[in-house]
């Protein structure tokens, strides 16, 4: 390590967990890994998000459900490897079977193609202790093990934060844009763009910004309650020059599909028609 230092060189395991390492002049190797021969992906979307507790999950699937409609083909790469919900909301707690050349992915009732941690265990509710380098081979393997397929459309749910799993996808991925997740907070402006900043250090398109928990409707009189405060999200938008993709309130029929383990058959009307 002191000689590579002394060189002036950096090592794949020395540029993983840097900020700079998308600019760095003296390492610009590619570090994507290769996808599995079964696989076939037109489109690779992120989800993220600066902080957590945003409803990133549910933007995700909102997404994927959409394409689906639409009639494309979609996966859900579920890169949340400790705060995996992708399977519970669609109902599969089926477990992902290996073949001699690599995973296939768990089928839900809409089609959809899933890959969460979730799947390779046979407790689900068991916690994921496991360091930062050992999530990201996780996720890496979900790319370069998993037999997705065609696919027009696979989304990827990140954890939160601008840590070593975002970076993974980064740089691992050929990811073609992302979608921040947000909510009306007063601290939101500082926060998105530290996920903003971020997809761009990475050379990353970000596609747009969706703000979750915009309010809640009265059942009674169908007055909008901004539970969270104001939105600032078209301010925030303009000011970055990325288009408000939609504006998500509390939404009791949404919560119900969730609870019910039956997104496949949710609808998401908050979302505006997409053109990812």
């Amino acid at each position: 390590m002191a000689e590579e230092q002394n060189n002036g060189g950096c090592s794949e395991s020395s540029c993983a967990g840097c900020e700079h390492a998308s600019t760095c002049e003296s390492k610009k190797e590619d570090f994507r890994v290769p996808a599995n021969m079964y696989t076939q992906v037109k489109k690779v979307i992120g989800v993220i998000s600066g902080k957590g507790g945003v409803g990133k999950s549910l933007v995700t699937a909102s997404l994927a459900r959409m394409m689906r409609e639409k009639g494309y083909t979609v996966g859900i790469l579920d890169a949340d490897i400790t705060g995996p919900s992708i399977p519970k909301m669609y109902g599969v707690h089926s477990m992902a079977r290996g073949t001699e050349d690599g995973i296939l992915p768990c089928i839900a009732k809409d089609e959809t193609r899933i890959m969460s941690v979730n799947l390779l265990m046979e407790d689900e509710s068991a916690p994921v202790i496991w360091r930062g380098p050992v999530i990201a081979g996780v996720v890496k393997q979900f790319w370069s093990d998993v037999m997705w397929g065609d696919l027009d459309y696979l989304f990827v749910d990140m954890p939160p934060g601008t840590g070593d799993v975002p970076l993974t996808v980064f740089q691992s991925l050929p990811v073609d844009g992302v979608v921040i997740v947000t909510s009306p907070q007063d601290l939101v402006q500082m926060i998105v763009k530290k996920a903003y900043n971020m997809a761009k250090q990475m050379n990353i398109p970000v596609l747009g910004i969706v703000e979750n928990y915009s309010y809640i409707k009265c059942p009674d009189c169908g007055k909008e309650m901004k539970v969270f405060g104001e939105s600032h999200i078209d301010e925030i938008a303009s000011e970055l020059e990325i288009p408000v993709l939609g504006k998500m309130p509390l939404d009791p029929v949404i919560a119900e599909a969730v609870e019910a383990e039956k997104f496949y058959e949710a609808q998401n009307p908050y979302l505006k028609e997409i053109e990812l």
